[in-house]
């Protein structure tokens, strides 16, 4: 198929690269146009142009307002797709703002699937990230050989803005599983046991887990380079906030959570790893 591919960054790049390793014409466009250097594809001018050249696009990018804008702004994808043609949105935004592109674009006769991705950069690179997707079944059924070149599960959650849903439970339960970790490594070192040697033991019981081991290790060997940025975390967390109040459900420990990232950020640690919260605590301590 032409597909294309929007958002080059950190997980988007690998995601492109296997879908162009499948067999797939690969047609990109970049804000930047360096982050496309080397990519074995097609690059074009505007999201329109590479609209009009592709059957199914992908996107990948930051915020609400940057999916609006490439699907619905001036040289958008609307301006350039074909009815019958499907975007795939892999972007973690706002379930309502999901809701709305996809009604926008399906009054051209535009497929969109809200399909967020889970499994950070390493799963982006082993296409072993988990998608969940929200839209029409039909459309996902078209599209799931793509799918299947990114990921080993995926599940058609529901409509659209579905799965932004399930993206946004995921990120409370991931992110409240990181804070608990560096709570944790913060006790034990406070009171001087080996950090290192709790994480071991604590892999083999209840507590367990893929946060203990990746972000676990992280903190004991205080390696807080970026694996996803903290910042994207904290946006995420705005996202499930505004979620939740728009529901009127009550989140006491995802708000809780949330000021700690405010903290974060406040000590200017976007740019590293969310393992960074054992250093929120260390220097609120």
């Amino acid at each position: 198929m032409k597909v294309g591919f929007i958002g080059l960054g950190v997980m988007g790049r690998p995601m492109a690269l296997h879908l162009q390793r499948a067999g797939h014409e690969l047609h990109v466009w970049a804000r930047r146009p360096a982050s496309a250097a080397g990519l074995p594809a097609i690059l074009h001018a505007t999201p329109a142009e590479l609209g009009r050249a592709c059957e199914v696009v992908f996107t990948v990018i930051t915020s609400s307002a940057d999916v609006d804008a490439v699907a619905l702004g001036p040289d958008g994808l609307i301006e350039g797709m074909a009815p019958g043609s499907v975007l795939i949105d892999c972007s973690t935004i706002a379930p309502d703002v999901a809701r709305r592109i996809a009604d926008e674009l399906g009054r051209t006769g535009i497929a969109m699937l809200d399909a967020p991705v889970s499994g950070g950069a390493q799963g982006a690179i082993d296409a072993t990230l988990a998608i969940m997707a929200g839209g029409d079944a039909a459309v996902l059924e078209r599209v799931r050989p793509l799918l299947d070149c990114l990921g080993k599960r995926i599940v058609h959650v529901g409509p659209n803005g579905a799965g932004q849903v399930a993206k946004a439970c995921n990120q409370m339960i991931m992110v409240a599983a990181i804070q608990a970790a560096a709570e944790a490594m913060h006790l034990a070192r406070a009171a001087g046991v080996d950090c290192g040697k709790v994480r071991d033991a604590l892999a083999g019981g209840s507590a367990g887990s893929r946060v203990l081991d990746v972000m676990g290790q992280r903190m004991v060997e205080r390696d807080f380079a970026a694996g996803i940025e903290a910042r994207l975390h904290h946006k995420d967390f705005g996202l499930v906030l505004e979620a939740a109040r728009k529901s009127g459900v009550p989140v006491p420990l995802t708000a809780a959570v949330a000021q700690q990232l405010n903290s974060l950020m406040a000590q200017g640690w976007g740019g590293d790893d969310t393992a960074s919260l054992l250093r929120v605590l260390e220097v609120n301590s």
